[in-house]
């Protein structure tokens, strides 16, 4: 039985009506989910207030509430905890109620704008080749060494993420990777968490539909590293022009890693192709599945982790060179008539830019690089025109489309892309509305050894259109287009 001051360990109280000494069945912040004897934790969100339906979490059965403004009227046989921050007592509460099983398990947060689901992934895999029990948390899966469980968010709530971690626990898992997003940070969903260390990837023009400034945005990030303990390590990317930011005030070891500068973890490529790349990091040279610049950051800040985490260096080089590409993450195919195409989550316009120059890097300049883009609804505006003059610079042909326009017009999207595209590159693009129609027209335009880059979606496998999921997969549909145009 677990009683509700059990859990009250390091929540910061205002003031406090009724017994502590409750027993209680779980905890909830969504009302319509409580059940008879459930604690209901009203939070303050970007859509709704948490605070409107404490009434209605009473109805339904609730013993306890957790509010920042007590409500007018008290019901009797309520008990009714005031904090300053709904947000962080949840996740003092969850790690509580959890028993605190990120303190068993060897906790690594992965932190940027591109590059997090990559290395979490890759880490994840490179510990289970290495003999250990792992656990994920990325916005791709979570993995509980075996079992896998589908993902919602980037950084789920802090419940969730706690009960995922009391299961690796149970499950003997000894090392977790988990990906950690700006809106994770800013809504306390890490406060209560033990990390063993954190990395930085970079930092680029994303989220400003959330975050009001890019300043804002970086120190989101930061806190992150701020609040590490002196136990723990923080890889960063020095290359990267808010790396050392990153940096700053964190007590925890510091660590850094480079392509181009002086670090801790160097790395120089010395062959970049469409089967992998030949990197020679810290005077080992290592071939890699993998490709491209992005890839060779990523492969570094895993390298430095492993050995970080008391892996032996030449070991941690043997297993790199065995890792898979994530999907979604420069997965492609090549037909029979010899057509590539890349599928790629590239949704920012810095991760658009680095998979197009790669590609660039990498073609010889006889065939035509196709790319077919578009830009989420409801999220940062601003980078909508970046995103189409990017994929117009780069690019061959270019089909702006639908990515997934949730409760907007897709045509005004794609008119706000269109906005972006220089004079000198107008004849370059076609917009199509339908993303199938679009991922067609390209199949349809590319000749032998032709490239296509299919970047927005990746692994995901719906299109959310008003507010519902349609079932499609980039990758999939690419694949079914190629062999019907071979018949």
């Amino acid at each position: 039985m677990i009683v509700l001051k059990d859990i009250l360990y390091k929540v910061a109280i205002e003031s406090l009506k009724g017994s502590t000494d409750v027993a209680i069945n779980k905890l909830e912040f969504d009302s319509r989910k409580i059940e008879t004897n459930d604690i209901f934790i009203a939070i303050r969100g970007t859509i709704s207030d948490g605070h409107d339906y404490i009434q209605k979490a009473i109805a339904l059965g609730a013993v306890a509430i957790v509010c920042d403004t007590l409500p007018e009227k008290l019901e009797a046989g309520i008990t009714y905890v005031q904090v300053i921050d709904t947000n962080k007592a949840l996740a003092f509460m969850a790690a509580n109620f959890f028993e605190n099983p990120s303190k068993d398990i060897k906790l690594v947060g992965i932190t940027g704008t591109n590059g997090k689901t990559t290395i979490a992934s890759l880490l994840f895999q490179l510990f289970k080749k290495a003999g250990f029990k792992v656990g994920l948390i990325s916005t791709v899966k979570i993995m509980v060494d075996e079992i896998e469980y589908k993902a919602t968010h980037t950084t789920p709530d802090s419940i969730t993420i706690n009960h995922y971690l009391a299961e690796m626990k149970e499950a003997g898992v000894d090392y977790c990777f988990m990906e950690v997003s700006s809106h994770g940070i800013h809504q306390k969903r890490t406060e209560a968490l033990h990390f063993t260390g954190g990395i930085f990837t970079n930092l680029s023009h994303d989220h400003l539909d959330y975050h009001a400034t890019f300043s804002e945005y970086r120190d989101v990030k930061k806190s992150f590293f701020d609040n590490l303990p002196k136990t723990a390590f923080s890889i960063t990317n020095i290359d990267d022009k808010n790396g050392p930011v990153m940096l700053q005030n964190t007590v925890s070891k510091k660590i850094t890693y480079a392509l181009k500068s002086y670090a801790d973890y160097r790395a120089q490529i010395l062959e970049n192709q469409l089967s992998g790349l030949l990197l020679k990091i810290n005077d080992n040279e290592v071939w890699v599945k993998l490709i491209g610049t992005f890839n060779a950051y990523n492969l570094l800040a895993i390298y430095a982790a492993a050995i970080e985490l008391g892996m032996d260096s030449l070991e941690a080089l043997r297993l790199l060179s065995d890792l898979e590409s994530v999907s979604g993450r420069f997965q492609f195919i090549v037909s029979e008539t010899n057509i590539t195409a890349i599928v790629d989550y590239a949704h920012t316009p810095d991760a658009l830019e680095n998979v197009l120059k790669t590609i660039n890097d990498i073609r010889t300049k006889n065939e035509q690089l196709i790319t077919v883009v578009g830009c989420g609804g409801n999220r940062d505006k601003t980078k909508r025109p970046i995103m189409a003059r990017i994929a117009s610079e780069l690019s061959t042909q270019v089909i702006l489309t639908s990515d997934n326009p949730r409760n907007e017009d897709p045509e005004e999207i794609i008119s706000e892309m269109e906005q972006g595209v220089e004079a000198q590159n107008y004849k370059k693009v076609l917009s199509v509305t339908d993303r199938k129609q679009a991922i067609k027209i390209a199949c349809q335009l590319a000749r032998p050894n032709d490239i296509i880059l299919i970047a927005g979606k990746g692994h995901e496998t719906y299109q959310e259109v008003n507010g519902v999921r349609h079932h499609f997969d980039d990758m999939e549909t690419v694949k079914e287009l190629l062999e019907l145009l071979n018949k």
